[in-house]
């Protein structure tokens, strides 16, 4: 009955490593993520040159600058959700396959790439798709058109409820940093 146990346990143990799979997928993804972000920037660049050219009449001028402005933001929503794929595929290998030796042994490591539970791969997570949902939510606002009073509230409610979560999720590590550093106290 034991060596039935000990062979069912190691099976258990190793199906971890279907983690890989995903680790694999999700790094591929960050990596396309990353090339269409990239290839987004030259296009981009070419297009901002034609910024210069003096035959652009004023209206032409005003939706390149516009259409430019909003191509920028879609780059930089590009980078932070490749950033997320990169940062979902290290945490998984960390957290259920190994850890990372580079990375712990690096000066030049981030610490945001060092995974050590379930929680701090959500934390890390949460953090960029925050940005992800600011710098979608700046997107939009450069494209909305404003006609009614309450437009601009809803823009302003938006606005604040965004403030709102950077505030507390800034709180929360503030929180946790101040936690990890008090001493635990005893009770005489």
């Amino acid at each position: 009955m034991h060596f039935f146990e000990n062979l069912f346990e190691g099976a258990l143990w190793n199906s971890r490593f279907v983690v890989i799979a995903a680790v694999i997928g999700s790094l591929f993804a960050g990596f396309a993520i990353f090339y269409m972000a990239t290839v987004d920037v030259f296009v981009l660049l070419q297009h901002a040159l034609h910024y210069a050219d003096s035959s652009l009449t004023e209206e032409a001028r005003k939706a390149l600058h516009d259409s430019t402005v909003s191509h920028i933001v879609e780059v930089v929503d590009g980078y932070l959700l490749a950033t997320v794929m990169l940062i979902f595929s290290l945490g998984m290998y960390e957290l259920f396959v190994s850890d990372i030796d580079q990375a712990h042994g690096s000066k030049a490591s981030s610490k945001i790439l060092v995974i050590n539970s379930l929680d701090d791969l959500k934390s890390r997570l949460a953090k960029v798709i925050l940005m992800i949902l600011i710098v979608t939510l700046f997107e939009e606002a450069l494209n909305m058109h404003i006609t009614t009073p309450l437009d601009l509230v809803y823009l302003g409610a938006s606005i604040a409820l965004i403030a709102l979560a950077l505030y507390l999720s800034h709180a929360a590590e503030k929180g946790t940093h101040q936690d990890e550093n008090t001493p635990e106290k005893h009770g005489h």
